[in-house]
């Protein structure tokens, strides 16, 4: 194996606990009787419904649009009729605009032909790219199609695939490096038209040396004159996957302050998004569905599950058998990055990535207390930012002055909550003063 890669400053190591889903093939749920689609799943301005309440809808027909700003189209995930256009539970906005579709469970399958992508140029690639809806599924939900359309200034010089899945639990990109390696390679091969880039580096830590062997191989087989793709191992550390760290790991360059990666040449996609790419680009269909991690010990059966985009939480813990008497809590995302949630009716979007039903023992319920003044959140934080002077700061009602330790910088990973040892909520320290910041 290659020499193992790692950014240089800060990370931690939590327990990956990822042995109850990583063997689990991904399987495909069923359709509930109802989807509830949110209308902003992406960043940027929320869609607007090109539907009315009653109108029947085919599946992958187009049912919001961005007509200004920033966004990518919405498509119904399946055949059926509208319901409602009204409000969804949202994990952290309390609620949402959304769409209701009831599932006509008798339609026909939509069925999408193959064409030859190779025939198309960049400009028709990103055109069907952003048609798709295609957003960073391991991210933020940022419209690809724009992140494919660095500045003109930018040289870019090559597309780092991020197969890092850092978090603890998530496996739902593993399984998909396994069982789809060909239509993730093919989906870089796509970026890398759409970029002019000849070269691909595939990140992926070493706790996945299957995903790394089967990847490598699926890579290898359409290397050559013109086209290098390439997978790089990485040294397991929290947060490996965060687009800067991943850049400084393999290729040395660190991103400045505010900048894009854009600005040190390189363009950074998750593997799901480039598998999300080949579906849209070479068969015609939107991203509509995704596969969503569902662990934890408080499930009575753990999963990756394809399911489509908007199927509510209540209805996947009801394929899977229920939770336990012993659920403490459940999180939308990872132990690092997740948000906690109190209902089971809030809707998969397309940057789920997983659901945990964690039970007391899984958990860290301890009081926080006072800032020791100890350090550990410097040494952790992988930015190099000071997580215990913002804290410190809001508390005393002064959340306005936090910029200089760095505050819009950081990125949210919790890796210094985690190593915090007066468990002191400094992530939600963080979201609260860039809130009263940009007042």
């Amino acid at each position: 194996m290659k020499s193992l890669l790692t950014f240089l400053k800060g990370g931690v190591h939590p327990p990956e606990a990822k042995g109850q889903t990583a063997s689990l093939p991904i399987e495909r749920m069923p359709v509930p009787k109802e989807l509830e689609i949110i209308l902003g799943q992406h960043i940027g301005a929320p869609c607007t419904p090109t539907v009315n309440k009653r109108d029947e809808v085919v599946e992958g027909a187009m049912i919001g649009e961005v007509k200004k700003g920033l966004g990518v189209p919405l498509h119904a995930p399946v055949s059926g009729k509208i319901k409602d256009i009204g409000t969804s539970a949202h994990p952290m906005r309390v609620s949402a605009p959304s769409i209701t579709i009831t599932v006509d469970h008798e339609a026909a399958p939509v069925q999408y032909d193959k064409t030859d992508w190779t025939t198309m140029s960049a400009q028709e690639l990103l055109a069907k790219v952003q048609e798709g809806g295609i957003v960073g599924i391991g991210g933020a939900g940022f419209p690809t199609h724009v992140k494919l359309s660095p500045p003109k200034d930018a040289k870019i010089d090559q597309l780092l695939l991020n197969g890092a899945e850092c978090e603890p639990y998530i496996t739902a990109d593993h399984r998909q490096m396994l069982e789809h390696a060909d239509e993730v390679v093919e989906g870089a091969r796509i970026i890398m038209k759409i970029l002019g880039v000849s070269e691909c580096k595939i990140g992926i830590e070493s706790n996945k040396p299957d995903a790394i062997d089967v990847m490598g191989k699926a890579a290898a087989a359409v290397s050559g004159a013109g086209c290098n793709i390439v997978v790089q191992p990485l040294e397991v550390k929290y947060p490996q996957g965060s687009e800067k760290q991943l850049i400084q790991a393999i290729t040395g360059r660190k991103v400045p302050a505010m900048a894009l990666p854009s600005a040190v040449g390189v363009v950074v996609q998750n593997v799901a998004t480039a598998s999300a790419i080949y579906d849209a680009v070479v068969y015609g269909k939107p991203l509509y569905e995704k596969v969503v991690t569902i662990s934890g010990k408080g499930i009575n059966k753990p999963a990756n599950l394809l399911v489509k985009v908007g199927t509510k939480v209540s209805d996947i813990v009801d394929y899977l058998g229920g939770v336990k008497p012993e659920l403490a809590k459940i999180i939308m995302g990872g132990p690092m990055m997740g948000f906690a949630v109190s209902s089971l009716d809030i809707p998969i979007t397309k940057t789920t990535s997983s659901i945990l039903f964690l039970t007391e023992d899984e958990i860290d319920a301890t009081p926080h207390s006072d800032c020791i003044r100890c350090g550990w959140c410097l040494d952790a934080c992988p930015m190099g930012l000071e997580p215990k002077e913002i804290a410190i700061h809001v508390e005393a009602n002064k959340a306005e002055d936090t910029a200089q330790f760095g505050v819009f910088d950081c990125f949210e990973c919790g890796s210094c909550a985690y190593i915090c040892p007066a468990k002191r909520p400094l992530v939600q320290f963080v979201r609260l003063a860039k809130m009263k910041a940009k007042r």
